[in-house]
Parts: C-alpha cells; sequence; structure tokens
C-alpha cells in the first residue's frame, strides 16, 4: 500500500466541497478530508444546532417529524480543530437556485474546489412506501433528489475540478440500488422509489470516469453498507434492517472518503464501486473496527 500524498496545493489550499455535511457519513467523511489536508466547504439544510428535522419516511401521514443532532456549524468547529479552514453553507438539495448560490459562494470564497463528496439525499416521504402505497408525486421527489438535482450540482462544480492535475468525485450510492431487499420495506427492505434513484444516481461514476479519465479526473461510487444514522436512532427505526445487515459506525465510509482523495492507491477503484466496509476493514482505516464477532456468519451489507 502506498503511502498517502497531501492533495495538490497550486494556487492555494485544496477544497473539498461535502453535501450532507451536517451529520453522519456526510460529518465523517468531512473530518477525515480535513485530515488529509483539504478546507471543506460544508453544505446542508441544517446549519444550527437545534435546527435538525427528520421528516416522514413513508407518505401515509402517520408519522411525524423528530428532532436529530448535527449541524454545519458544529461540524465546521470539527474541521477548524484540526487545522483546516470550513466554510458553511446553507443549502436544499430540492432547490436548484439554493444548489447554485452554495457553488457560488464556496467558488468566490477559495476559488477553488478539489473534491466533490455527494453525500446529500432527499429525506421526504416516500423512502419507505411499499410499491403500491407509492404517490408517483414522492417517487418524482425521490427523483429529483437523488439523481437529478445531483447532477445539477455535478455540472456546476466538474469544470473546475478539471483545472487540477488529480480531482475527485466520489458519489454516495446504496445497495439498495442492486440488492433484492430480504422483506418488504418495513421488515427489512425499503421502498421502490429510494432504490431506483439511486440506482440511477450510481451510473453517474462510471460515466464520468471514461469521460474524464484522461483529464485526471478521478470518479467513485461509494457503497457504505448498513449505517446507523441519527435519524433511525431517534425514531428507534433500524431494528427491522440491523435483523439482517451488520451495521458499521459513520467514520467508516467516513475515513475510506479521506483514503480515496489521498491515496494513489485509490485509483484502482476509479468508476467502480467501493465497498467501504470492507477497504475500511482490509486496510484498518478505523483502529479497533470491526469488532471481533463470535460464531460471525457472512451477513450482506447495505445502506440504509
Amino acid at each position: 500500500m502506498s503511502t498517502p500524498t497531501q492533495p495538490d496545493q497550486t494556487a492555494g489550499a485544496p477544497v473539498a466541497f461535502v453535501t450532507g455535511g451536517s451529520r453522519g457519513i456526510g460529518r465523517c467523511g468531512a473530518l477525515a478530508l480535513a485530515r488529509a489536508g483539504y478546507d471543506v466547504v460544508l453544505t446542508a439544510r441544517t446549519l444550527r444546532e437545534g435546527e435538525g428535522r427528520s421528516g416522514p419516511t413513508t407518505s401515509s401521514g402517520s408519522q411525524e417529524s423528530v428532532a436529530v443532532p448535527g449541524s454545519l456549524e458544529t461540524t465546521a468547529r470539527e474541521v477548524e480543530a484540526l487545522g483546516r479552514r470550513a466554510l458553511p453553507l446553507r443549502m436544499d438539495l430540492m432547490d436548484q437556485d439554493s444548489i447554485a448560490a452554495a457553488c457560488d459562494a464556496a467558488l468566490d470564497a477559495w476559488g477553488r474546489v478539489d473534491v466533490l463528496f455527494n453525500n446529500a439525499i432527499y429525506q421526504g416521504p416516500g423512502a419507505m412506501d411499499r410499491l403500491l402505497d407509492l404517490p408517483l408525486d414522492a417517487a418524482q421527489n425521490m427523483l429529483t433528489g437523488n439523481y437529478l438535482h445531483q447532477l445539477v450540482l455535478i455540472k456546476r462544480l466538474v469544470p473546475h475540478l478539471l483545472r487540477h492535475e488529480r480531482s475527485y468525485v466520489v458519489n454516495m450510492t446504496s445497495g439498495s440500488a442492486t440488492l433484492n431487499p430480504p422483506g418488504p420495506a418495513g421488515a427489512g427492505g425499503w421502498g421502490v422509489a429510494y432504490a431506483a434513484s439511486k440506482a440511477a444516481f450510481a451510473r453517474v461514476a462510471g460515466i464520468l470516469h471514461a469521460e474524464y479519465r484522461d483529464q485526471g479526473l478521478r470518479a467513485f461510487n461509494v457503497d457504505p453498507g448498513h449505517i446507523l444514522t441519527e435519524a433511525q436512532k431517534a425514531r428507534g427505526s433500524a431494528k427491522h434492517l440491523s435483523a439482517h445487515f451488520r451495521s458499521a459506525p459513520a467514520e467508516v465510509p467516513g475515513e475510506v472518503i479521506g483514503w480515496l482523495a489521498s491515496s494513489p492507491d485509490a485509483d484502482a477503484y476509479c468508476g467502480e464501486i467501493v465497498r467501504a466496509q470492507k477497504v475500511c476493514k482490509d486496510l484498518g482505516l478505523v483502529p479497533g473496527w470491526p469488532p471481533p464477532r463470535p460464531n460471525a456468519d457472512s451477513a450482506a451489507e447495505v445502506v440504509n
């Protein structure tokens, strides 16, 4: 394994643009990128602690939003404690004007972007709807937030990435895009709208790799495996997935993100799906993880 390299620092410190950076995988990825030498633009809807809410995951109206911890300001303080600059920007993935404004603010402030980490997803009704219960407008929102507006962001920032000898697009995908669920949504599985939207998004990294690898762009899909999120903890809703899939902390995919943007060995994964839990385990990126599992089986891994 090669020694991790510091990012290209031509014309200033390298910059990573992270979506969904207020908590979970986005926060952990942002911190790993900071440790790898990047200043970090942090985007999400939750600017201040106490503002975070997780909305209903079905369209039935039987769920209420719940409070979740984490904020851009908190993550920014953690990035700065690592000696890197942080720029927290409120951005709503469902609002194209918001996306454009965040990109403009980042470029106006620091003049460059070297890494785009697409971690944010649309969080609204439909993710856990069973097929016959799924309103088409909920399915459309999933596709808009998890695929179409991801393209808006990529199209806006990739021309700036291509100005550097080495640049990176890291897309957070999902095992739900390729695996059949062990049960219906709410009983071990997931909704078709979420899985289909992530399946569409999963095609982007390979296309970017084919089109721009000769210009130094490295594009990856990262499948984090089952990660216990703040929203699941708040709702107590992880039991149906945890019964089928091994969970990992958000630091596991987070450290893989930092490794992908700093190690020459990561080039072997360009255009491919990076199984974060396997890579983290093989490279020992998170000390003490995974813990010993007596009588462990080979349970599959899938992101929630």
